[in-house]
């Protein structure tokens, strides 16, 4: 919920059929909200707030471990796991169009099937 500055949680059962949904994580400020999601090897959800020139890094229980302040521009959007041991985090910042770079403490999520 990009708009209300808000990331929301939901569970799915077995059968992908959604349950209840509620805020997982109220973010602060006046412009943008939001954007890009990835998720760690934790469970730890990274999360670029677009408008804001930051990226955070929630716990399972949704309080903030980790603050990266863009070093370029205000409008982080996109962001995924990447390099040789998907510690990378790659960040667009669609403000100045530089892709920024930041060590995390723990991985990228692995993908499905990829072994």
């Amino acid at each position: 919920m990009t708009c209300a500055n808000q990331v929301w949680r939901t569970r799915l059962d077995g059968a992908g059929d959604i349950g209840k949904v509620g805020v997982y994580v109220q973010l602060s400020g006046r412009s943008g909200g939001p954007d890009g999601i990835a998720v760690d090897s934790r469970g730890n959800l990274v999360v670029a707030q677009i408008g804001s020139g930051i990226v955070w890094l929630f716990g399972a229980l949704g309080e903030p471990l980790l603050r990266i302040d863009c070093t370029e521009g205000r409008m982080p959007s996109n962001i995924a796991f990447g390099g040789p041991e998907r510690s990378t985090l790659y960040i667009t910042e669609a403000e100045t169009g530089t892709i920024l770079a930041a060590e995390m403490p723990y991985c990228g999520a692995g993908i499905a099937g990829s072994g």
